[in-house]
C-alpha cells in the first residue's frame, strides 16, 4: 500500500520561494511517476508538475520557468521548488503517485500574500 506525506507548505510573500516535499512509502515507488497538482478555492484541480521514474518532467503552463520538480530515489521523496511565487499560486498542493492507479497525498496549503 502506498502512502504519501507532504510537507513544506506555508505563507510566503509575492516573489518569494518555497520548497515542497513528498515522502512516499511502498514497493512501487521507484518505478512510479510522481508529481504535484494543486486546487484553489472554487477551481478544478490542475497539473503542476510530473516526473517519471526515468527523470522525464512535465509542467503545467502557469508554472513553467518558475517551478522545478525533482526526485531522490534513495529517499523515495519528490520535491517541488517554487520560485517567483504569485498570489495566483495560492492553493492546496497535492502530491500524487501513478502506478496503475493514482494515489493522492493529504495536501499542503501554500498561500502567497503580502
Amino acid at each position: 500500500q502506498v502512502q504519501l506525506v507532504e510537507s513544506g507548505g506555508g505563507l510566503v510573500p509575492p516573489g518569494g520561494s518555497l520548497t515542497l516535499s513528498c515522502a512516499a512509502s511502498g514497493d512501487i515507488v521507484s518505478i512510479a511517476t510522481m508529481g504535484w497538482h494543486r486546487q484553489a478555492p472554487g477551481k478544478q484541480r490542475e497539473l503542476v508538475a510530473l516526473i517519471s521514474s526515468g527523470g522525464n518532467t512535465r509542467y503545467g503552463d502557469p508554472v513553467k520557468g518558475r517551478f522545478t520538480i525533482s526526485r531522490d530515489k534513495a529517499k523515495s521523496t519528490v520535491y517541488l521548488q517554487m520560485n517567483n511565487l504569485k498570489p495566483e499560486d495560492t492553493a492546496v498542493y497535492y502530491c500524487n503517485l501513478d502506478h496503475q492507479v493514482r494515489t493522492w497525498g493529504q495536501g499542503t496549503q501554500v498561500t502567497v500574500s503580502s
